[in-house]
């Protein structure tokens, strides 16, 4: 069966298991949503670019990356990607034997005199493999470093440069952790420059093959308060004197008609992002406090659906929030805990957006807990290890306001402006 029918039957049975409906509908909510889903099931996370190239949202002209197909087979219900072709009936290629030959007989050589012959090749065999695999596993034989255009602010080129000279498969370069949206570069030259359009914390890798021989983390800080709309290739930015407010962060519907951005039949998706370097803050001793408000109820915006995320180097923390009547689809992710309302009471994080709501995030050691108004709405015991946070990300569906957000850590306060 061919590759892309076999990829369409895996995306089909992801759908059924879901439930959602035609993945024609689907929103860039309901690709976040997947991807959290994915990384809950299988603990490999596959980014909303990668999620939505597969289901052909997105141009892309390339066959996905192994990794990739063997998580979405694994979250389809399979063992891997082998797995489900197996299952579909497809089955390897088997090469047929060679018939067999018939030789007359010749004179018996001695062992004596091939023993050496023998160890000589053996030897010879295993120099080549083991020289082979020294070559991919060996991170002193490559370099790999990164410099920006811009010291902040995006859109912000990187220029990487590497050496790779020493490789013996193909060399890639991903710009992240999402090592399936890596790209091939040439191993004979040395440099490769790429645009990073969101603020963030990201590790760059070098690869060959799929092997990572070098990675250091990368981060783009936003000079602020960056507004953004999200787009599939480039996104809209909006100009910070029509987003800022004194303490107040807002884009109203008013603000998206003068970008010529219509609220319907889909909802645009609306992010607020805030990174810079905080020494010293750490995920597992921290408080945050913020008031957030979205207005906007219409259409496939009815739940208002928003999520506060606290970004962290190589983590994150995703807080939901929504309608009260829309709290059965909601999820809570904190450094490698997760909990979805299929499985707890998440009727804490439902409220009343039209008004402002506050929201208030305490971590203690592993110990983190979550109050919306002043109430306790969960609390949970957190799984990795505690690294730094450097940012906050608001995504709301169509319009939405922030204000009053701060950083507390013992005496110190963060106040995100």
């Amino acid at each position: 069966m061919d590759e892309n029918i076999l990829i369409r039957e895996c995306l089909s049975a992801v759908e059924k298991r879901l439930n959602w409906g035609s993945s024609q509908e689907w929103t860039t909510y309901d690709f976040e949503k997947l991807s959290v889903e994915i990384q809950e099931s299988t603990g490999v996370t596959l980014s909303i670019t990668t999620l939505k190239r597969l289901w052909g949202r997105l141009e892309y002209h390339h066959m996905p990356a192994v990794t990739t197909l063997n998580t979405m087979a694994r979250f389809a219900g399979y063992a891997d990607w082998r797995d489900f072709k197996k299952q579909q009936g497809t089955s390897e290629v088997v090469v047929p034997a060679e018939p067999a030959v018939t030789i007359a007989a010749t004179p018996r050589i001695s062992i004596r005199v091939m023993l050496p012959v023998i160890l000589l090749l053996a030897a010879g065999g295993f120099a080549f493999w083991k020289s082979s695999n020294t070559t991919v596993s060996r991170s002193a034989d490559y370099t790999f470093v990164s410099n920006k255009t811009m010291s902040e602010g995006v859109p912000n080129s990187v220029i990487f440069s590497y050496d790779a000279t020493a490789a013996n498969d193909t060399v890639f370069i991903a710009q992240s952790w999402d090592v399936s949206r890596k790209t091939a570069v040439p191993k004979d030259q040395h440099r490769y420059s790429t645009i990073y359009y969101y603020p963030g914390y990201y590790r760059a890798k070098l690869m060959t093959g799929e092997n990572i021989v070098k990675e250091h983390d990368l981060m783009i800080t936003s000079g602020g308060w960056v507004a953004l709309i999200e787009q599939e290739k480039v996104p809209v930015y909006i100009r910070p004197e029509t987003f800022q407010q004194d303490t107040v962060i807002s884009v109203n519907e008013a603000t998206l008609a003068a970008y010529n951005i219509p609220m319907q039949p889909v909802t645009p998706q609306l992010r607020f992002i805030n990174v810079k370097d905080m020494p010293g803050l750490m995920n597992d001793h921290f408080t945050l406090e913020t008031t957030i408000k979205t207005t906007y109820r219409e259409g496939s915006a009815a739940c208002q659906f928003a999520d506060l995320l606290i970004l962290c180097k190589n983590d994150v923390i995703i807080v939901p929030l929504s309608a009260k009547g829309c709290v059965g689809e909601l999820s809570l992710l904190a450094r490698g805990a997760s909990v979805k309302s299929s499985q707890a009471d998440l009727s804490g994080f439902g409220c009343d957006l039209t008004q402002w709501v506050k929201v208030r995030v305490e971590a203690s050691g592993t110990h983190m807990r979550f109050l919306v108004n002043d109430k306790a709405a969960y609390t949970l015991e957190a799984k990795r290890p505690p690294t730094g946070i450097v940012g906050l990300q608001y995504r709301f569906n169509g319009t939405g306001a922030i204000k009053d957000t701060r950083f507390v850590a013992d005496r110190d306060t963060v106040v995100m402006k």
